[in-house]
Protein backbone atom coordinates (compact mmCIF):
# COMPACT_ATOMS: atom_id res chain seq x y z
CA UNK A 1 0.00 0.00 0.00
CA UNK A 2 1.12 3.55 -0.64
CA UNK A 3 1.92 6.08 2.06
CA UNK A 4 -0.85 8.27 0.64
CA UNK A 5 -3.77 6.67 2.41
CA UNK A 6 -6.77 7.60 4.52
CA UNK A 7 -6.55 4.39 6.55
CA UNK A 8 -6.91 4.81 10.30
CA UNK A 9 -4.94 1.89 11.84
CA UNK A 10 -7.04 1.94 15.02
CA UNK A 11 -10.24 1.57 12.99
CA UNK A 12 -8.78 -1.31 10.96
CA UNK A 13 -7.77 -3.10 14.18
CA UNK A 14 -11.37 -2.98 15.43
CA UNK A 15 -12.71 -4.85 12.42
CA UNK A 16 -9.76 -7.23 12.17
CA UNK A 17 -10.64 -8.45 15.68
CA UNK A 18 -14.16 -9.33 14.51
CA UNK A 19 -13.28 -10.78 11.07
CA UNK A 20 -14.23 -14.40 11.73
CA UNK A 21 -17.78 -13.42 12.67
CA UNK A 22 -18.86 -11.75 9.40
CA UNK A 23 -21.30 -14.50 8.43
CA UNK A 24 -22.57 -15.30 11.94
CA UNK A 25 -26.15 -14.02 11.91
CA UNK A 26 -26.12 -13.75 15.71
CA UNK A 27 -22.53 -12.48 16.03
CA UNK A 28 -20.97 -9.03 16.20
CA UNK A 29 -22.20 -8.17 12.69
CA UNK A 30 -25.83 -8.95 13.45
CA UNK A 31 -26.75 -5.24 12.96
CA UNK A 32 -25.39 -5.32 9.41
CA UNK A 33 -27.27 -8.52 8.59
CA UNK A 34 -30.43 -6.86 9.86
CA UNK A 35 -29.70 -3.70 7.85
CA UNK A 36 -28.67 -5.52 4.67
CA UNK A 37 -32.13 -5.95 3.07
CA UNK A 38 -32.75 -2.20 3.46
CA UNK A 39 -29.33 -1.37 2.00
CA UNK A 40 -29.88 -3.74 -0.91
CA UNK A 41 -33.29 -2.25 -1.63
CA UNK A 42 -31.70 1.17 -2.03
CA UNK A 43 -28.62 -0.01 -3.93
CA UNK A 44 -30.48 -2.15 -6.46
CA UNK A 45 -33.08 0.56 -7.06
CA UNK A 46 -30.45 3.23 -7.68
CA UNK A 47 -28.38 1.03 -10.00
CA UNK A 48 -31.44 -0.05 -11.97
CA UNK A 49 -32.62 3.53 -12.33
CA UNK A 50 -29.24 4.94 -13.35
CA UNK A 51 -28.38 2.23 -15.88
CA UNK A 52 -31.89 1.40 -17.11
CA UNK A 53 -31.91 -2.17 -15.80
CA UNK A 54 -34.93 -4.40 -15.21
CA UNK A 55 -34.68 -5.94 -11.75
CA UNK A 56 -37.03 -8.74 -12.76
CA UNK A 57 -34.43 -10.00 -15.26
CA UNK A 58 -32.30 -13.01 -14.33
CA UNK A 59 -29.02 -11.04 -14.30
CA UNK A 60 -30.05 -7.37 -14.35
CA UNK A 61 -26.56 -6.02 -13.62
CA UNK A 62 -24.80 -8.07 -16.29
CA UNK A 63 -22.02 -6.00 -17.91
CA UNK A 64 -21.60 -3.62 -14.97
CA UNK A 65 -18.30 -3.52 -13.07
CA UNK A 66 -18.88 -2.84 -9.38
CA UNK A 67 -16.51 -2.09 -6.49
CA UNK A 68 -17.43 -2.49 -2.83
CA UNK A 69 -14.90 -0.49 -0.78
CA UNK A 70 -14.63 -1.75 2.79
CA UNK A 71 -16.31 -4.98 1.74
CA UNK A 72 -15.69 -6.80 5.02
CA UNK A 73 -16.86 -10.39 4.70
CA UNK A 74 -18.73 -9.77 1.45
CA UNK A 75 -22.28 -9.13 2.67
CA UNK A 76 -22.96 -6.82 -0.29
CA UNK A 77 -20.55 -8.34 -2.81
CA UNK A 78 -22.36 -11.67 -2.93
CA UNK A 79 -25.85 -10.36 -3.80
CA UNK A 80 -24.32 -8.00 -6.40
CA UNK A 81 -22.54 -10.95 -8.01
CA UNK A 82 -25.77 -12.97 -8.03
CA UNK A 83 -27.41 -10.08 -9.89
CA UNK A 84 -24.80 -10.40 -12.62
CA UNK A 85 -22.30 -7.64 -11.82
CA UNK A 86 -18.57 -8.19 -12.13
CA UNK A 87 -17.62 -7.53 -8.51
CA UNK A 88 -14.40 -6.41 -6.85
CA UNK A 89 -14.43 -6.37 -3.05
CA UNK A 90 -11.67 -4.32 -1.41
CA UNK A 91 -10.80 -4.07 2.27
CA UNK A 92 -7.81 -2.67 4.14
CA UNK A 93 -8.19 -5.24 6.94
CA UNK A 94 -6.26 -8.33 5.75
CA UNK A 95 -8.14 -10.81 7.94
CA UNK A 96 -11.47 -9.93 6.31
CA UNK A 97 -10.50 -11.06 2.82
CA UNK A 98 -9.90 -14.81 3.45
CA UNK A 99 -13.29 -14.95 5.21
CA UNK A 100 -14.96 -13.31 2.22
CA UNK A 101 -13.11 -15.52 -0.28
CA UNK A 102 -14.03 -18.73 1.52
CA UNK A 103 -17.71 -17.81 1.79
CA UNK A 104 -17.88 -16.82 -1.89
CA UNK A 105 -16.27 -20.12 -2.88
CA UNK A 106 -18.75 -22.05 -0.73
CA UNK A 107 -21.56 -20.07 -2.38
CA UNK A 108 -20.30 -20.81 -5.90
CA UNK A 109 -19.62 -17.15 -6.68
CA UNK A 110 -16.69 -15.56 -8.52
CA UNK A 111 -15.69 -12.35 -6.71
CA UNK A 112 -12.35 -10.58 -6.97
CA UNK A 113 -11.41 -9.86 -3.35
CA UNK A 114 -8.34 -7.73 -2.60
CA UNK A 115 -6.51 -6.32 0.41
CA UNK A 116 -6.11 -2.74 -0.80
CA UNK A 117 -7.42 0.82 -0.49
CA UNK A 118 -9.44 3.20 -2.63
CA UNK A 119 -6.37 5.40 -3.02
CA UNK A 120 -4.17 2.58 -4.29
CA UNK A 121 -6.78 1.37 -6.76
CA UNK A 122 -7.36 4.90 -8.07
CA UNK A 123 -3.62 5.45 -8.47
CA UNK A 124 -3.47 2.31 -10.62
CA UNK A 125 -6.21 3.62 -12.91
CA UNK A 126 -8.95 1.14 -11.99
CA UNK A 127 -12.42 2.15 -13.22
CA UNK A 128 -15.91 1.01 -12.26
CA UNK A 129 -19.51 1.71 -13.19
CA UNK A 130 -20.61 1.54 -9.54
CA UNK A 131 -18.73 2.19 -6.30
CA UNK A 132 -20.38 1.10 -3.05
CA UNK A 133 -19.05 2.93 0.00
CA UNK A 134 -21.19 1.66 2.85
CA UNK A 135 -20.54 2.51 6.51
CA UNK A 136 -16.89 3.33 5.77
CA UNK A 137 -16.52 7.10 5.49
CA UNK A 138 -16.97 7.57 9.26
CA UNK A 139 -13.96 5.32 9.88
CA UNK A 140 -11.34 7.02 7.65
CA UNK A 141 -8.83 9.68 8.67
CA UNK A 142 -9.58 12.10 5.80
CA UNK A 143 -13.13 11.82 4.40
CA UNK A 144 -12.54 14.30 1.55
CA UNK A 145 -9.42 12.53 0.28
CA UNK A 146 -11.20 9.20 0.56
CA UNK A 147 -14.28 10.40 -1.36
CA UNK A 148 -12.03 11.96 -4.00
CA UNK A 149 -10.44 8.54 -4.52
CA UNK A 150 -13.92 7.05 -4.88
CA UNK A 151 -14.71 9.70 -7.51
CA UNK A 152 -11.54 8.84 -9.40
CA UNK A 153 -12.50 5.16 -9.44
CA UNK A 154 -15.71 5.85 -11.36
CA UNK A 155 -16.23 5.98 -15.08
CA UNK A 156 -17.94 9.11 -16.36
CA UNK A 157 -21.63 8.61 -15.62
CA UNK A 158 -20.76 6.16 -12.86
CA UNK A 159 -22.79 5.79 -9.67
CA UNK A 160 -21.44 6.24 -6.14
CA UNK A 161 -23.54 5.03 -3.20
CA UNK A 162 -22.43 6.08 0.27
CA UNK A 163 -24.05 5.36 3.63
CA UNK A 164 -23.00 6.60 7.03
CA UNK A 165 -24.39 7.87 10.37
CA UNK A 166 -25.66 11.36 11.17
CA UNK A 167 -24.09 13.34 14.02
CA UNK A 168 -26.61 14.54 16.60
CA UNK A 169 -27.79 13.56 20.11
CA UNK A 170 -30.21 10.96 18.73
CA UNK A 171 -27.47 9.20 16.75
CA UNK A 172 -25.33 9.02 19.89
CA UNK A 173 -28.18 7.44 21.83
CA UNK A 174 -29.11 5.00 19.05
CA UNK A 175 -25.83 4.11 17.33
CA UNK A 176 -23.46 4.17 20.28
CA UNK A 177 -25.27 3.94 23.62
CA UNK A 178 -28.10 1.78 22.29
CA UNK A 179 -26.16 -0.49 19.91
CA UNK A 180 -22.94 -0.82 21.91
CA UNK A 181 -24.03 -0.52 25.55
CA UNK A 182 -27.71 -1.51 25.85
CA UNK A 183 -28.23 -4.04 23.02
CA UNK A 184 -24.54 -5.06 22.83
CA UNK A 185 -24.92 -5.51 19.08
CA UNK A 186 -21.41 -4.08 18.61
CA UNK A 187 -18.27 -4.03 20.77
CA UNK A 188 -17.81 -0.84 22.76
CA UNK A 189 -15.73 1.67 20.84
CA UNK A 190 -16.80 0.49 17.38
CA UNK A 191 -17.97 4.00 16.52
CA UNK A 192 -16.65 7.46 17.35
CA UNK A 193 -19.53 9.94 17.49
CA UNK A 194 -17.21 12.84 16.67
CA UNK A 195 -16.46 11.22 13.29
CA UNK A 196 -20.12 10.93 12.30
CA UNK A 197 -21.12 13.16 9.37
CA UNK A 198 -24.37 15.07 8.87
CA UNK A 199 -26.19 14.72 5.53
CA UNK A 200 -25.42 18.33 4.58
CA UNK A 201 -21.74 17.84 5.46
CA UNK A 202 -21.62 14.68 3.34
CA UNK A 203 -23.27 16.42 0.38
CA UNK A 204 -20.67 19.18 0.65
CA UNK A 205 -17.83 16.64 0.80
CA UNK A 206 -19.22 14.75 -2.19
CA UNK A 207 -19.40 17.92 -4.26
CA UNK A 208 -15.88 18.93 -3.26
CA UNK A 209 -14.73 15.47 -4.31
CA UNK A 210 -16.18 16.10 -7.79
CA UNK A 211 -19.40 14.10 -7.44
CA UNK A 212 -22.97 15.27 -8.03
CA UNK A 213 -25.29 14.13 -5.19
CA UNK A 214 -28.70 13.22 -6.60
CA UNK A 215 -30.52 11.44 -3.78
CA UNK A 216 -30.48 10.70 -0.07
CA UNK A 217 -32.68 8.56 2.13
CA UNK A 218 -32.81 7.62 5.77
CA UNK A 219 -32.53 4.02 6.94
CA UNK A 220 -34.91 3.82 9.88
CA UNK A 221 -35.06 1.04 12.44
CA UNK A 222 -38.54 -0.20 13.28
CA UNK A 223 -38.49 -1.70 16.80
CA UNK A 224 -41.99 -3.15 16.39
CA UNK A 225 -41.16 -5.14 13.26
CA UNK A 226 -37.52 -5.50 14.33
CA UNK A 227 -36.41 -4.48 10.85
CA UNK A 228 -35.15 -1.53 8.80
CA UNK A 229 -36.93 0.54 6.17
CA UNK A 230 -36.04 3.41 3.87
CA UNK A 231 -37.38 6.84 4.77
CA UNK A 232 -37.54 10.01 2.66
CA UNK A 233 -37.92 12.15 5.78
CA UNK A 234 -36.00 10.63 8.68
CA UNK A 235 -32.23 10.91 8.14
CA UNK A 236 -31.58 11.42 11.85
CA UNK A 237 -29.39 8.33 12.38
CA UNK A 238 -28.47 6.03 9.48
CA UNK A 239 -28.74 7.41 5.95
CA UNK A 240 -27.56 6.68 2.41
CA UNK A 241 -26.76 8.88 -0.60
CA UNK A 242 -26.41 8.44 -4.35
CA UNK A 243 -24.06 10.55 -6.47
CA UNK A 244 -22.97 10.62 -10.11
CA UNK A 245 -19.61 11.35 -11.66
CA UNK A 246 -20.46 13.80 -14.43
CA UNK A 247 -17.00 14.69 -15.81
Amino acid sequence: MTANTTIDPAEIAKFEAMAAEWWDLEGKFKPLHMLNPCRLDYITGQIAGEFGRDLSAEKPFDGLRLLDIGCGGGLLCEPMARLGATVVGADAAPRNIPVAQLHAEQSGLEIDYRVTTAEDMAAKGEKFDVVLNMEVVEHVSDPLAYLTACHDLLNTGGLHICSTINRNPKSYVMAIFGAEVVMRWLPKGTHDWAKFITPDELYDLLRRAGLDPVDRKGMQFNPLGWNWRLSSRDLSVNYVTASIRRD
